[in-house]
């Protein structure tokens, strides 16, 4: 409806070819068939102009167009100077439905051929200074509106792509934490229930111990996975050395833990380093089959600054060649957008290491 208002406006132009038909003194015959023209000349301009949302061959509009062209030409010719003002609407109609590179030759192309026509019909110079300057101005601003729709267009379609990456960050980052949480925290309260099972009849006591134990880890669990929903949990190093000694001590492993870093560290680092913690210890629990796991929380100096160094070490036995999981391959992302790097695999005959690299400089 806007678009058929907008269009209305600029057929007011058009009084002075239907004031020229009805009392133009033309004949009866002459008077039909230019009432046929001009019905042809508007319908074939209101089909290029409302075509203009759908993309056409530009060989079919330039047809089109050379169709109104020729319309315009005789109808000026036969019926008189105020049949020139179509030449203004093939202007505007090559502009609207052409491609910019197109429409700036066919636009002049109309005004040449307008000011032939004029110069050939009699009295049309007298028009030609009042046309001129709207079929210039007309077809070319045509131009920047088609040009305005298609950028407006390829906005909406950009936001919609920004929309969409958006969320699936979102469900990444939520897929990355409930992995990294419930890993931990099912494989904690599993050793603990396996534990409590061989306890019991004979240590009820120990067994009621460990049955606590994971009633605090399961209520963690639920605490840490309603943060982790709502965006806001950030794990800290203090916090995850604290959990690994527990979790390593009740899967039998003998637990080698450095002391939490002096300096406040900054968020970011401090969180991948201490996700990448968690994800080091449950797969010592859950797969390495090791008596021994060692931490190392270290800064070394490289060219490009200083770098904080997490490394965990056990001795189990050796198996395949690593492949990355869920858990690694969150990891490795976390690390890397922070401008930071995870390397994993065994160093040698038996044992598994990880470590996982943070520049302690600015976010690049």
């Amino acid at each position: 409806m806007v678009k058929m208002l907008w269009i209305s406006i600029w057929l007011f132009y058009l009084s002075a070819p239907v004031t020229d038909l009805v009392s133009g003194g033309h004949s009866l015959g002459t008077r039909l068939l230019g009432g046929v023209g001009l019905a042809a000349f508007v319908a074939w301009y209101l089909v290029l102009v409302f075509r203009t949302a759908r993309p056409m061959p530009v060989r079919r509009v330039l047809l089109s167009l050379a169709v109104l062209a020729t319309q315009a030409m005789v109808l000026s010719l036969t019926l008189g100077r105020e049949w020139l003002v179509l030449f203004v609407y093939v202007a505007i109609s090559s502009g609207a439905a052409l491609p910019a590179r197109y429409a700036r030759w066919t636009v002049l192309g109309t005004t040449a051929l307008l000011a032939v026509t004029a110069n050939a019909v009699p009295g049309g110079t007298a028009y030609l200074a009042g046309l001129l300057i709207p079929a210039l101005m007309g077809g070319f601003a045509m131009v920047g509106v088609r040009a305005m729709i298609r950028t407006t267009i390829e906005l909406r379609e950009a936001r919609a792509t920004v929309a969409q990456l958006a969320a699936n960050e979102e469900r990444l980052r939520m897929a990355r934490d409930l992995h990294d949480l419930l890993g931990h925290s099912l494989s904690l309260i599993t050793l603990k229930s396996e534990l409590a099972g061989r306890m019991l009849p004979g240590q009820p006591q120990e067994a009621a111990r460990q049955v606590a134990d994971i009633e605090q880890v399961s209520r963690q669990a639920l605490v840490d996975v309603r943060e982790a929903v709502s965006g806001y949990r950030r794990p800290t190093l203090p916090g995850e050395l604290a959990g690994a000694r527990t979790a390593l001590a009740a899967a039998g492993v003998l637990a080698d833990l450095p002391s939490p870093p002096a300096d406040d560290l900054p968020e970011e680092v401090e969180s991948a380093l201490a996700w990448s913690l968690r994800e080091a210890v449950t797969n010592v629990v859950r797969h390495s089959g090791a008596k021994r796991c060692r931490v190392t929380l270290e800064t070394r100096q490289t060219l490009d600054g200083p770098v904080l160094e997490l490394t965990v070490t056990d001795d189990g036995p050796a198996g395949g060649p690593s492949t990355f999981g869920n858990g690694l391959t969150g990891l490795t992302e976390r690390l890397t957008a922070l401008g930071g790097s995870l390397s994993a695999g065994s160093p040698g005959r038996s044992g598994f290491a990880l470590t996982a690299r943070v520049p302690l400089g600015s976010r690049p």
